[in-house]
């Protein structure tokens, strides 16, 4: 049997969805599916660490609004974890371009935008690592055993 393959993520809830107050919809979003919030915090994003998280965008034209609507409130980061939790999350959280968002998942259902599309998620293992690392102190992220995992994580026979 393969060994299961537990995967970081960082989630950001945007300002956006901390004006329009789905935030608890949002995390029990993610509860429910059965992920493990391994860190959590409200903060307000610097130009610094935007510039980081944004590196692949930081040149283009259009970053000054996206720098200028990530710092217009504060957010919510939060560590997830999970067997398979990119892809898990990636499902939930639906397509960048949020017009393109089936409904159900949460750009489908809250953004028709694709700066304003609710919430960041991490887009490979190797970038929830990192990302991860990027927002949360070592002290800020917590291991520990939730008592429903048995029933989440049945073993493929």
């Amino acid at each position: 049997m393969n060994k299961p393959n537990h995967e970081k993520s960082l989630i950001i809830l945007k300002p956006d969805a901390i004006q329009r107050n789905l935030i608890g919809e949002i995390v029990g979003r993610f509860e429910r599916k059965g992920l493990k919030i391994i860190g959590m915090k409200m903060m307000s994003i610097e130009t610094v660490l935007l510039e980081e998280h944004y590196a692949h965008i930081k040149d283009k034209p259009f970053f000054p609004g996206v720098r200028d609507f990530m710092k217009s409130c504060p957010v919510i980061v939060m560590a997830l974890e999970g067997i398979n939790a990119i892809s898990a999350i990636r499902l939930i959280v639906g397509p960048t371009k949020a017009w393109e968002a089936t409904a159900g998942t949460i750009r489908g259902d809250f953004s028709l935008s694709t700066q304003s599309n609710i919430v960041h998620a991490s887009e490979s293992v190797e970038a929830g690592e990192s990302e991860v690392k990027r927002f949360f102190q070592k002290d800020e992220i917590f291991e520990y055993k939730k008592i429903d995992t048995d029933f989440i994580y049945a073993e493929h026979k």
